[in-house]
C-alpha cells in the first residue's frame, strides 16, 4: 500500500473527523455518517446568508478547509472524485440557512450540478431562499461550451464568503458570484496522473513529457508537451491564460495539486512573476495546496481580473485552515551582506598551466554527475554527482576572477568559492581543505605537503578518518603517493576506493545511517569521486 489509509469506505469519514478535530472547535458536523457527511461552522446563527459548496473528496482542503467565518458556512463531501447525494446537499442547506438564505456555489460538473440543483429546488420548496451559480473558469478547451471548474471556485467562495460576513444580501452575493465567475479564469500542468485509493494508477503520462489542462480528477489534458523545467512550463500556462485576459491588474492563485514540493511550488511562482502575465499580476494567493487532485505532481494557475473592491475583499481575514491569505505583490530591496562577511579576494592573475589543470578537473567531476549520483543513491540522497559537478561549474564561470599565478593565493580563493557554491556538508569540508592547505602553502611547503595539511585540518574538524567510508578512504592514500607522480597517486586513490565497497558500516557522512546490506559492494561516491579525478588527470598527463 502507497497511501497512509485505512479502509476505502472510511477514508471520507475519518478525513472529515480528522479535520473537525484539528480545527480548535470552529467546525463540526451534521449526523448521518456515512451518507451525510456535511462540515459547518459550529459558531453559524443563521442571521447572514449562508455559503455552501462542495463535490467529491479528493480535493483537500477543498472543501471542508475553507469552512470558516468570512467563507464557507458548510461544506458537503462526496466520495473521492463524486458527487454528494441530493440529500446530503439538502441537509447541508436546511442546516445553515435562516432568512437571509443561501447560495450554492457549484463546480461545472455533471453530477454536481444535478445533484446541488435538485436540492436547492427541494430547499425552496421547504421555503428557503436558494440562488446557485456555477464556475467554469478552465481554459484548456476556450470553445468547450462547459468547462470544467477548477480552482476559481476558492475566489468566489472567498469575495462572495467576504460579502456575507459584511451583511451583504442574496442577491447582492450572488452577482458578486456571478461576476468573479465571468472574472476569472484557469489552467492546469501535470507531469504525473494522480492515485485514487483503491484503483490502479493511470500511466498516461510518459517520463520527460507534461500534460496541459488536465482536470483536478486526473482527466486528460489538452495536449502533452516537454517537460523542460519551470519556466519552460510557466511560459505555456501564461500563454494560456493571457489569451483570454485583459490587460489590466489581477490577482492571481498559485495552487498545489497535490504532489507537488514546496520547493517547487516557490520555484513556479517566481516563474510566474518573470513571465509577461507577471507584470499585470497586483495580488497573489498561495503558493499553496488549495484545490488538489489527490497527490498529482502538478500545479494550477487562476487569474481573476480585479474589479470593484474585489482586492479589499480577497484580503478581508478568514478563520478557515485552507486559505493561505492574499498579498499585494510589493518590490523588495536586497540587504547587504554585514561588516565581514563580504568577501575580500585577491586579485585575478593569469597562468596557462594552473587554468588548463583546473579546467580538466573540473571538467572530469561535470562528467561523472550521473554515475555519481546513481551511486550515491544506493547509500545517500542521490546528489553526491550533482553537488560536486555544481562547483565544478560554478568554479569554471570564476577562472577569470582567480589568482592563478600565485598558488597560496589561489588555495584560499577555491576554498571561498566551495563555500559559497557547494552545498551540504561536503562544501564546508572542502573549503577547510582548501584554506588550511593556502595557509601551508604561504608557510613555505610545497604542493603535496599544502595538500595533506589541508587534508589533516578537514579530517580533524570533520572527524572522518580512513577506514570510516569516506572521501578521506582515497584522498589520504592518493595525497601520500602525489610525490611519486599521478599514475601513482592515481592506483593508491583507486586502492582506497575500492575498499570501501567492503565496508558494511560508515562512521561519518550520511551512509552512517545505513544498514549494512545497503552498503555492501557499493563504493562510496566520494571516495570514487576522487578516484576517478586522479585516474583521469594521470590519463590525461600520459596522453600529453
Amino acid at each position: 500500500m502507497k497511501q497512509f489509509i485505512n479502509n476505502k469506505e472510511d477514508i471520507v469519514t475519518e478525513a472529515i473527523d480528522g479535520t473537525i478535530a484539528a480545527s480548535g472547535g470552529r467546525l463540526t458536523r451534521l449526523d448521518g455518517y456515512p451518507h451525510i457527511r456535511v462540515v459547518v461552522r459550529s459558531d453559524w446563527d443563521k442571521s447572514k446568508v449562508a455559503l455552501v459548496s462542495g463535490g467529491g473528496s479528493g480535493h483537500e482542503p477543498a472543501h471542508a478547509g475553507f469552512v470558516g467565518r468570512g467563507m464557507l458556512t458548510a461544506a458537503v463531501c462526496g466520495d473521492v472524485f463524486a458527487s454528494p447525494s441530493v440529500d446530503a446537499v439538502l441537509a447541508g442547506i436546511l442546516a445553515v440557512t435562516g432568512p437571509a438564505g443561501c447560495l450554492l456555489i457549484v463546480k461545472n460538473y455533471t453530477g454536481d450540478r444535478l445533484n446541488f440543483g435538485l436540492a436547492a429546488e427541494r430547499a425552496r420548496a421547504f421555503g428557503h431562499k436558494v440562488s446557485m451559480v456555477i464556475v467554469d473558469d478552465d481554459v484548456a478547451l476556450p470553445d468547450l461550451p462547459q468547462a470544467r471548474g477548477l480552482a476559481g471556485t476558492l475566489l468566489v467562495h472567498k469575495i462572495a464568503g467576504a460579502m456575507a460576513e459584511n451583511g451583504a444580501d442574496l442577491d447582492a452575493c450572488t452577482r458578486a458570484a456571478e461576476r468573479v465567475i465571468g472574472n476569472c479564469r484557469s489552467i492546469g500542468m501535470s507531469l504525473d496522473t494522480c492515485t485514487v485509493p483503491g484503483s490502479q494508477k493511470e500511466d498516461r503520462i510518459p517520463d520527460g513529457m507534461a500534460e496541459l489542462g488536465l482536470g483536478i480528477h486526473g482527466e486528460a489534458g489538452v495536449e502533452q508537451i516537454a517537460s523542460r523545467g519551470a519556466r519552460y512550463s510557466l511560459d505555456k500556462v501564461a500563454q494560456k491564460l493571457m489569451a483570454t485576459m485583459s490587460d489590466t491588474p489581477h490577482a492571481v492563485l498559485v495552487n498545489n495539486l497535490g504532489g507537488a514540493s514546496v520547493l517547487e511550488m516557490s520555484i513556479l511562482t517566481h516563474e510566474l512573476l518573470a513571465t509577461e502575465l507577471g507584470r499585470r499580476i497586483e495580488l497573489i494567493i498561495g503558493p499553496d495546496a488549495m484545490m488538489t487532485a489527490l497527490d498529482m505532481h502538478g500545479f494550477s494557475i487562476t487569474a481573476l481580473e480585479l474589479t470593484e473592491n474585489d482586492a479589499e475583499l480577497l484580503q478581508q481575514p478568514v478563520a478557515c485552515s485552507g486559505w493561505p491569505g492574499c498579498r499585494p505583490i510589493v518590490s523588495h530591496s536586497i540587504l547587504p551582506l554585514p561588516d565581514g562577511l563580504s568577501p575580500i579576494r585577491a586579485p585575478a592573475s593569469e597562468h596557462g598551466l594552473t587554468r588548463t589543470f583546473l579546467l580538466a578537473c573540473c571538467d572530469i567531476l561535470i562528467a561523472a554527475e550521473a554515475d555519481l549520483n546513481a551511486l550515491d543513491a544506493k547509500s545517500g540522497d542521490g546528489d553526491t554527482g550533482s553537488t560536486l559537478a555544481g562547483a565544478a561549474r560554478a568554479l569554471t564561470e570564476a577562472m577569470d576572477t582567480l589568482p592563478l599565478a600565485d598558488h597560496t593565493q589561489l588555495y584560499r580563493a577555491i576554498g571561498l568559492e566551495l563555500s559559497q557554491t557547494m552545498g551540504g556538508s561536503s562544501g564546508v569540508l572542502l573549503a577547510i581543505f582548501f584554506a588550511a592547505a593556502g595557509d601551508a602553502s604561504s608557510a613555505g611547503k610545497p604542493m603535496p605537503d599544502a595538500l595533506k595539511a589541508g587534508l589533516a585540518r578537514m579530517r580533524q574538524i570533520g572527524g572522518a578518518n580512513p577506514g570510516d567510508r569516506t572521501m578521506v578512504d582515497a584522498l589520504f592514500p592518493a595525497l601520500d603517493a602525489l610525490p611519486q607522480g599521478l599514475d601513482q597517486a592515481a592506483i593508491a586513490a583507486r586502492a582506497g576506493a575500492d575498499y570501501t565497497a567492503t565496508l558494511t558500516s560508515a562512521k561519518a557522512g550520511r551512509a552512517t545511517y545505513i544498514n549494512a546490506e545497503q552498503l555492501a559492494g557499493h563504493t562510496d561516491p566520494g571516495a570514487e569521486a576522487v578516484a576517478r579525478l586522479f585516474e583521469q588527470l594521470s590519463a590525461r598527463s600520459a596522453g600529453g
